[in-house]
């Protein structure tokens, strides 16, 4: 198990590292030639950490990893249009996002932690949570079904009011800076208020994705690598899909029942069982099936 771990580590540190000094070293705007190779790039890690999962475990383990990599890539796709409303808002050039989406990252896994090892351990000690995480995926599903359009209003948040009356804040970017220093004075940017939405952002958006991946598997190692993998493709898959993933406007119906599908698999888990096989493909068909709908009835639209 402590050997499992400790490679797991070596990975993402070194694909931390060279994403952020090597791909990333000078800030730039990122083409969509250059997001797509990345996204094939972490997407290529993820699935090969499957045969490693495969070697160290066995065939369930490694169908359970798969399975809740493709759930956390497909429900991160709407975590992708609230990013572009963050960006969009705060006006944060081009060159400077991938910046916010790295640091949103590391906390992202920081949080992700907490989050599935209370979850399992909550689990594990009171059983009967797995009902409340059952009905909580139903209800979001019912909420992402119903809700139309996003909209993102800042200034009414509490995060927003808190961090405006710790932190004095200033209009510009500061050049990429988090922080800038005026007069002695310390003061946080637009940069900052994004990261810290962002943050926000992962966090509710945890509250989804983390019952809903507990719920393919037990296994924390299985649970923990494949969240964590997904995630680290998160900020390239972001610029190779900003701009395209908005015509997918039956998307939100697919996303809708896999978080509607693996509720009721929590619920029912003590009476039935149903099979990670048909769960990976239920998710997969679920995707595939909304995207293609969006383009075909584009083209018919057209």
């Amino acid at each position: 198990m402590e050997f499992s771990w400790l490679v797991f580590g070596i990975v993402v540190l070194s694909a931390l590292f060279l994403d952020l000094f090597v791909f990333h070293r000078h800030p730039h705007k990122i083409s969509l030639r250059e997001a797509l190779l990345l996204s094939a790039f972490w997407i290529a890690l993820g699935l090969a950490f499957a045969g490693f999962v495969y070697y160290t475990r066995d065939y369930d383990r490694t169908v359970e990893y798969l399975t809740g990599y493709l759930l956390e890539k497909a429900l991160s796709l709407d975590n992708i249009f609230v990013f572009i409303l963050i960006f969009s808002y705060f006006k944060i050039p081009e060159e400077y996002r991938h910046k916010v989406l790295f640091w949103g990252v590391l906390g992202a896994i920081v949080f992700r932690a907490i989050f599935i090892f209370t979850g399992l351990e909550l689990i594990k000690h009171f059983h009967w949570v797995i009902y409340i995480f059952g009905i909580i995926l139903i209800l979001s599903a019912i909420k992402l079904l119903t809700t139309e359009e996003k909209e993102f209003h800042p200034e009414q948040t509490l995060v927003y009011r808190i961090a405006k009356r710790i932190i004095p804040l200033r209009p510009h970017n500061g050049d990429g800076r988090f922080f800038i220093r005026e007069g002695g004075k310390l003061y946080a940017t637009p940069m900052f208020l994004t990261l810290l939405f962002v943050e926000t952002s992962d966090i509710m958006f945890a509250i989804d994705s983390v019952p809903a991946i507990i719920a393919i598997s037990r296994d924390p190692f299985v649970v923990y690598t494949s969240n964590i993998f997904a995630i680290l493709g998160l900020r390239s898959l972001y610029f190779a899909a900003a701009g395209i993933l908005p015509l997918f406007h039956y998307l939100h119906y697919g996303l809708s029942f896999i978080l509607g599908f693996i509720g009721v698999k929590m619920l029912i888990s003590d009476f039935y069982k149903i099979p990670v096989e048909i769960s990976l493909l239920l998710i997969g068909s679920a995707v595939f099936i909304s995207v293609v709908a969006s383009l075909l009835v584009k083209k018919k639209d057209a």
